[in-house]
């Protein structure tokens, strides 16, 4: 008699992978703005750009995106993380609308400016949300559904401008932003009707509505979670005073003086170091050049010998498909493999590809027909270790890391910091490549190689792990460098005091 198999989707992941429509929206701007920029009706309309003016254009949402991060983490813990993700959602829309609709470059430049107001919002409350509502062994596979939307869309960004350039007017390049404009309201109205994630129901005093909450997305783990977090609860009232002196943690929780408490407690003793270090990792992430490549892939393309727009438009969209594909792998295996092994082993392919790339620009080779073929086969092998390391990684890491009580605004500040970069990569590639073709590549290959020593001595390994759990891992130094040379050190003294 043959078994029933049951396919259907668990409840945890029917509501991550809706939030994950964030990163789809975020995903098809990033794989659409390059394409739409080098599109013929879009230069007739607009007029011929320069290099700045082009790096200021695609850029331009990064700025806007970056100081809405900063205040996201107080607006996800007061809202919610649901309703902070259906905002940002609503006024991505009328961003993106407003893209669409532009009668000249002034109406462009605001539409993207509001669409990313709308990403700082939402990318932010969809990976807390991700990482706070799935069971702790599949919480990396759970929040991989989150980049796995944005490497989806990115790859959906490149198709629909590569068959939309075909259309012999302007809507060539509006068509993009009207899908863009449709998901986002979806996504807005959607998600207001999602569980409220079960750690911000305890964190705001409803512990009643948290344990149903959690009975319904973890019924196996239920019970072990509700302990670990009040618990978690229970340290935090005897320690908040510390921080706060003369306060308890229900005023804390209460008055419009915690996102004051936020923004101390991400650099108090107990957590400084894994503030500091998700900043550091989130912006490493973009040093590293990939939206360089993402957004600018059609104009790469063509400097490594791909001169016809279309062929260049759909290389960058075999891009997309890669990444996708190692997206998937990355989120099956995620959880077996562990988060700093495959920080470690990605970053060191990741600054391997970008040096040599860098090299054959500057040393000539990439004239000749074998140094364009080994260059163009260099930018899909950095795009699949990114694809199968940091992409997945570096966001999870730097929320994970964190207690429930700083987790928003510090995964918010990290956010923050990577749009930072993020703005600076995508405003200043078109100018460096300009002038100085190779000098990209040894830049973001040699910050890479950097990043890899820094994780090496700071990261220890969090996977299967609760969220309350991780915090000894940490005070530990689990399997770092760091830790493993102050072992050495110890036994050095020790041999010295013996003899």
């Amino acid at each position: 008699m043959a078994m029933a198999v049951d396919l259907t989707m668990p409840y945890y992941l029917r509501c991550v992978t809706f939030v994950a429509l964030s990163g789809f929206l975020f995903g098809s701007d990033t794989g659409s703005i390059g394409p739409v920029t080098q599109m013929p009706f879009f230069k007739t309309y607009f007029g011929a750009l320069s290099p700045t003016i082009t790096g200021l254009l695609v850029s331009s949402i990064l700025i806007t995106a970056s100081c809405a991060s900063l205040i996201s983490g107080h607006v996800t813990d007061q809202i919610s993380r649901i309703r902070a993700i259906g905002l940002g959602a609503a006024i991505f829309a009328v961003g993106t609308a407003l893209e669409g609709a532009s009668q000249n470059l002034a109406m462009f430049f605001i539409g993207r400016a509001l669409a990313g107001v709308g990403e700082g919002f939402f990318l932010n409350a969809a990976m807390v949300y991700a990482v706070e509502v799935a069971p702790r062994a599949k919480r990396g596979m759970a929040s991989c559904t989150v980049q796995l939307l944005i490497t989806i869309g990115i790859a959906t960004g490149y198709f629909v401008c590569y068959g939309a350039v075909h259309l012999n007017s302007t809507w060539s390049w509006r068509l993009p932003y009207m899908v863009q404009t449709g998901i986002a309201v979806i996504l807005a109205s959607g998600s207001q009707f999602l569980p409220f994630s079960p750690r911000w129901l305890f964190h705001v005093g409803r512990d009643e509505e948290g344990t149903r909450n959690l009975e319904k997305l973890d019924p196996e783990g239920a019970a072990l979670e509700k302990a670990e977090i009040q618990a978690a609860k229970a340290r935090l009232e005897a320690f908040v005073p510390e921080i706060v002196p003369d306060t308890s943690l229900a005023i804390i929780e209460s008055q419009s003086e915690a996102h004051a408490f936020d923004i101390r407690a991400l650099f108090e003793k107990s957590v400084r170091k894994r503030t500091i270090l998700g900043i550091y990792m989130s912006a490493s992430q973009m040093m590293s050049g990939i939206d360089g490549v993402l957004y600018y892939a059609p104009l790469l393309f063509a400097q490594a010998g791909l001169s016809s727009t279309q062929a260049s438009f759909f290389a960058s969209g075999i891009t997309g498909l890669v990444n996708v594909a190692c997206t998937v792998l990355a989120q099956w295996k995620l959880d077996a493999w562990g988060r700093r092994p495959t920080y470690l082993v990605g970053g060191t392919s990741i600054a391997t590809t970008m040096l040599l790339m860098g090299i054959l620009y500057a040393s000539g080779a990439s004239n000749t027909a074998a140094g364009k073929w080994v260059i163009i086969v260099l930018i899909y092998i950095f795009v699949v270790s990114f694809a199968l390391s940091w992409a997945v990684v570096t966001k999870l890491y730097s929320t994970e890391i964190q207690p429930t009580r700083t987790r928003s605004a510090a995964s918010s500040l990290a956010q923050s910091a990577n749009w930072v970069v993020n703005w600076l990569v995508a405003f200043t590639t078109p100018l460096f490549l300009a002038r100085v073709t190779w000098g990209p590549y040894i830049l973001w290959g040699a910050f890479s190689a950097t990043s890899v020593f820094v994780a090496g001595c700071m990261m220890p390994e969090t996977k299967g792990r609760g969220l309350e759990e991780i915090d000894q891992a940490f005070d530990r130094a689990e399997g770092t460098w760091e830790a493993k040379v102050l072992q050495l050190w110890n036994r050095v003294r020790k041999r010295e005091q013996v003899s």
